[in-house]
């Protein structure tokens, strides 16, 4: 498999908590505030909080003072800042002439909440953190940008976590930002299948004997391997892997070279917190309040939301100005992973620009 499909690749698996090879091709400039005082949903309290981001251009006034080229990139569960300099995204969006040319618009790309080099329980509390959720995180980010003075958004792009991340922030800030494009997640409860892949994970991790109650010493194997294999699962693409991986050796080699990269990489008390943030995630009985047009985009092949649960279609006629579209299955396609595969749908977030471009 050449490196660029495997990147394809380590993007699904990444939005279900595989953290993404390090890009530097951009001249990303690092960011963070400390919020301080910061009340989460279950009633706990940080002193501080840490937000680390990444940018790219500069922020434009418009002549009444306000920011208007500022473009919030939210990555998936388990991801990071720079999960989305992924070339298959970046690449094809960030340069020049691109639907997203750094040169026109300001590129904000923030360490969520449990994420990154954002305040995190492996940073010392482990299981003691705050059970934070995605409004958590959709709040803290408002509070950042505030602290960054950014007083409105062009648009917000999230992929997978940072799909579902995009519908609370419709709904929570609806007079925001000029544009969504929430890809591959659905805004309901997450139930069924997807919950069950997310439980099974973090009991894995749980009922490790080394886990200790997230007070274990050196890091615990079996239950967080388990966990990864899990992820691997939910993040799957089947037509990329049979042609990738076509004889059961390379099968087995290409599991094992993804094992001992995210075991690498993987805190178990972080897996389940990121893992459980969904936990109380469902926007679905306020899309309706949505008021910028909104672009949302599933992949047929995705695992994780498959179009034959006929959620999406139901859903997006509550959305004043919302638009679906199912991309089929191809060879193109990455399955969960399609989302950050920018050339498959580059052309509706054009349209998408143009048409919410002010006045």
């Amino acid at each position: 498999m050449n490196l660029r499909v495997l990147s394809v690749l380590i993007a699904a698996v990444l939005s279900v908590g595989v953290a993404a090879p390090s890009q530097t091709k951009w001249p990303a400039k690092d960011g963070e505030v400390v919020l301080k005082d910061f009340n989460f949903g279950t009633g706990e309290t940080l002193p501080e909080l840490k937000l680390h981001y990444l940018t790219l251009g500069e922020p434009h006034r418009n002549a009444a003072g306000r920011v208007d080229n500022a473009v919030l990139l939210l990555h998936g569960t388990g991801g990071n800042d720079r999960s989305l300099l992924n070339p298959v995204f970046s690449d094809v969006l960030f340069v020049s002439g691109g639907v997203l040319d750094i040169a026109k618009y300001f590129i904000i790309l923030p360490d969520e909440i449990g994420h990154g080099q954002s305040s995190k329980p492996s940073d010392g509390m482990h299981a003691h953190f705050p059970a934070y959720d995605y409004d958590d995180m959709v709040r803290a980010d408002r509070m950042m940008l505030d602290e960054m003075k950014v007083d409105h958004l062009r648009l917000i792009l999230g992929t997978s976590m940072g799909c579902m991340q995009g519908f609370v922030w419709g709904e929570t800030y609806p007079d925001f930002m000029d544009a969504l494009a929430p890809y591959a997640c659905l805004p309901v409860q997450i139930a069924g299948r997807n919950r069950m892949m997310r439980y099974m994970a973090i009991q894995d991790i749980k009922l490790d004997p080394a886990w200790m109650d997230g007070e274990y010493k050196t890091e615990p194997q079996d239950g967080p391997r388990a966990a990864n294999e899990m992820l691997l699962v939910m993040g799957s693409a089947p037509l990329l892997m049979q042609k990738g991986e076509p004889t059961r050796d390379a099968a087995e080699h290409w599991v094992d070279q993804y094992l001992a990269r995210t075991m690498a990489s993987t805190d178990a008390n972080d897996m389940i917190y990121y893992l459980n943030a969904s936990r109380n995630y469902d926007p679905s009985s306020k899309l309706e309040t949505i008021k910028a047009p909104v672009l949302w985009i599933n992949s047929a092949d995705d695992f994780i939301n498959p179009p034959e649960l006929g959620i999406a279609e139901k859903m997006v006629k509550r959305i004043p100005h919302g638009r679906f579209i199912l991309l089929p299955i191809s060879d193109e396609t990455r399955g969960h992973g399609t989302h950050t595969v920018a050339a498959i749908w580059k052309d509706y977030l054009a349209e998408l620009m143009r048409q919410t471009e002010p006045k």
